[in-house]
């Protein structure tokens, strides 16, 4: 039997290192467009490769996911994080923990998995191919025809796609009768020209809470640390909210607006009481250089300026409506998102196969038996911390065993 995988990325290769140990009397050819394989791999996490992420509970670990939550939950039941670490330091790589959760290899070179990733792959006996470019696949009298741009023509038993978000893969899925959800970018920054966080570059905030400004029940609310940076927000609070409203973020074009709560355990009543605290208990304090929350003193005094404060104004002249201004900037200050860039070295989209024509048991297409997927060709997408590659790595080892046995 023939094996024939599409892709030579992180999903690929774990799925044609799944298959072939396994059934060790399959052939198991890989095919890869690039020059090298698993360059995703190389650069992400800033070349030290986030391998996975420190959550072993599938009930929590799907919440990471804001396409494919149910259908990965019991996907994660059969492998998970747990079993990637486990997998990667049985074949001789450490791994250690973060702070934040996020786990990587204790060498922070990104070389140490994709050499651990080749290394077997060539001891379970798997082919591949660099700029091997795939230009079409088709299917009859079950056997699968996978058409090279050099003009080979190979044949096999079963296949494999694991092609991320390339675009041309799915005009040949849509000729098998799968439903294609279009695709999108789902993990960026915001785009934000505004005097408040003007010359404030590389500042974080503390949970701080952002929301989008939408009409109707459903609220798009996020909490963590929120970065400010050249262009405007950044961070992970930045990150999730624009993974988790990707789509109505690109229906708006990404313009909307965004209300931002720089201290979420407060509402406008408790932080007037306490500005008003501020300025019966310091009458004589300048009120630049003398805040009452916990926030960085450039962003309070930028918010201070907005408000009307002026550089020598003493807490004892903070007038009423300077006092109502300041503390809407606080907890509900509105910006303007005008625009989005690409975060770091993620290349993350949402949109891809539709799910429902999926069997997560065995990752293989209801439409068209003995077709496979894995990775970001699906319609599922993590938020950063791992969790992208913790869905290739399970959805991968999934059908390589589906597609061994």
């Amino acid at each position: 039997m023939r094996v024939i995988v599409i892709g030579g990325g992180a999903a690929g290769f774990f799925a044609a290192i799944a298959c072939a140990s396994v059934s060790p009397e399959t052939e198991v050819v890989l095919l890869e467009a690039g020059r090298q394989p698993l360059t995703k791999v190389r650069i992400s996490g800033g070349g030290r490769c986030n391998v996975t992420h420190h959550c072993f509970d599938p009930a929590l670990l799907v919440q990471a996911y804001p396409r494919g939550e149910k259908a990965l939950r019991g996907a994660f039941t059969r492998f998970q994080p747990q079993n990637t670490v486990n997998w990667f330091e049985q074949r001789g790589v450490s791994l250690k923990t973060e702070a934040d959760g996020r786990i990587f290899p204790v060498t922070d070179n990104s070389e140490t998995i994709i050499n651990c990733l080749l290394q077997e792959a060539q001891r379970c006996g798997v082919h591949w191919k660099t700029g091997a470019r795939v230009e079409g696949v088709s299917y009859d009298n079950h056997q699968f025809f996978v058409k090279l741009k050099s003009g080979e023509c190979l044949n096999s038993d079963r296949v494999l796609l694991a092609t991320g978000s390339q675009r041309r893969p799915y005009q040949w899925l849509t000729q098998f009768g799968h439903n294609i959800i279009p695709l999108v970018p789902s993990l960026f920054t915001f785009n934000i020209q505004d005097e408040r966080i003007e010359n404030l570059a590389g500042i974080t905030v503390n949970q701080a809470e952002v929301q989008l400004e939408t009409q109707g029940k459903h609220k798009y609310r996020q909490t963590g640390d929120v970065l400010i940076t050249h262009w405007g927000l950044s961070g992970p609070a930045i990150l999730k909210l624009s993974a988790f409203a990707a789509r109505i973020l690109h229906d708006h074009g990404y313009q909307m607006g965004l209300f931002i709560n720089w201290l979420p355990s407060h509402n406008m009543e408790t932080v007037k009481e306490q500005l008003l605290a501020q300025k019966n208990q310091t009458p004589r304090r300048q009120i630049m250089n003398h805040s009452p929350v916990s926030i960085p003193k450039r962003l309070w005094q930028n918010l201070a300026t907005v408000a009307g404060v002026s550089a020598a104004q003493r807490w004892a002249e903070l007038s009423k409506k300077q006092m109502k201004i300041l503390a809407k900037e606080l907890v509900q200050g509105k910006f303007q998102i005008e625009g989005k860039s690409t975060f770091k070295d993620e290349f993350v989209t949402c949109g891809g196969v539709d799910l429902k024509e999926i069997n997560f048991q065995t990752m293989e297409s209801k439409l068209v038996p003995g077709l496979y997927f894995a990775g970001e060709i699906l319609d599922i997408d993590g938020i950063t911390g791992g969790f992208n590659f913790q869905n290739a790595w399970t959805t991968g080892w999934l059908a390589g065993q589906a597609m061994g046995r």
